[in-house]
């Protein structure tokens, strides 16, 4: 275990001159020890958890079963979207869904018969029924009878913005907006696409933009959207995330918000500009992966 305490008011233990002991420090150095020793943490254990072994047991495993592009989007779209709660039980729940599109997602949303769409009647994942589903199915198919990419959904909209394009911010809006354009949708469906517009962290659509727009050496994030960049993405902030970026110093705020993946994101961005959530590897393994970490 590394030389450093993780306690509620974040206190590092350093690795000390001799000559200039810890309590002699100026409060401007013991920041940036602070500082340096926050980044070595995180770096490591983004290292650690971003490999293969990572996949088999997240969401993220369900659109690793397919090549075709459109497949893997439905899939982690999907597989995002239904993400919480135990991770086995998500998984379970997620393969069941592709198993009843035939494992061709894409095909079975643009060519299914009335007749096809009765066997998705019983899907549930806790709150996520069969209503979600099929208003689900629908907008996809509506979609990609016009675009060859679901990242489309996320660049266009008829209704103008004021947020932000340096993130994604805006991007999940106009999603939102584009998502429940068509006529009938259903309102209950809203819990299960979250807009910052609203103040909600969007975690699994930020989990999902993620999955999609990230890619490294590692193969665990596809990279498969070009649009978008890696600069441009906002942490997933789920419990988990929450409570070690806490432990670290790096949330202030007290409440746990949309502002509040904008401060964590933005603390981020000073380690690694151009791919902040990548560190989300690391604040989740932390405190899922390596509880004996947190204090």
């Amino acid at each position: 275990m590394q030389n450093f305490i993780l306690s509620k008011n974040i206190r590092l233990e350093a690795i000390l001159n001799p000559k200039l002991p810890y309590f002699c420090m100026s409060k401007q150095n013991k920041q940036a020890m602070q500082r340096e020793k926050i980044y070595e943490l995180l770096e490591r254990k983004y290292k650690e958890h971003n490999s293969a072994v990572f996949i088999e047991t997240d969401p993220i495993s369900i659109p690793h079963r397919f090549s075709k592009k459109q497949d893997i989007e439905i899939a982690a779209f999907f597989s995002a979207t239904i993400a919480w709660g135990n991770r086995k039980s998500i998984i379970t729940s997620a393969n069941k869904l592709m198993n009843l599109t035939d494992n061709a997602p894409h095909d079975f949303v643009l060519n299914h018969q009335d007749k096809d769409l009765k066997r998705l009647l019983d899907f549930k994942h806790r709150t996520f029924n069969a209503t979600d589903t099929l208003y689900f199915v629908e907008f996809l198919k509506q979609h990609y009878l016009k675009h060859e990419s679901l990242e489309e959904a996320f660049l266009k909209s008829e209704v103008r913005s004021r947020m932000s394009e340096a993130t994604t911010e805006n991007a999940i809006a106009i999603f939102h907006e584009n998502f429940f354009s068509l006529e009938d949708s259903p309102h209950r469906t809203r819990k299960h696409i979250a807009t910052p517009v609203r103040g909600s962290t969007c975690k699994r659509m930020n989990m999902f933009l993620r999955w999609m727009v990230r890619k490294d050496k590692s193969g665990v994030d596809f990279g498969i959207w070009k649009k978008i960049k890696p600069a441009q993405l906002l942490i997933p902030l789920d419990v988990h995330v929450d409570r070690t970026a806490r432990k670290l110093g790096l949330i202030k705020r007290k409440q746990t918000d949309w502002e509040t993946v904008l401060e964590l994101t933005e603390n981020l961005k000073s380690f690694d500009p151009k791919d902040p959530v990548k560190y989300d590897f690391a604040l989740f393994g932390i405190s899922v992966l390596d509880k004996m970490l947190i204090h």
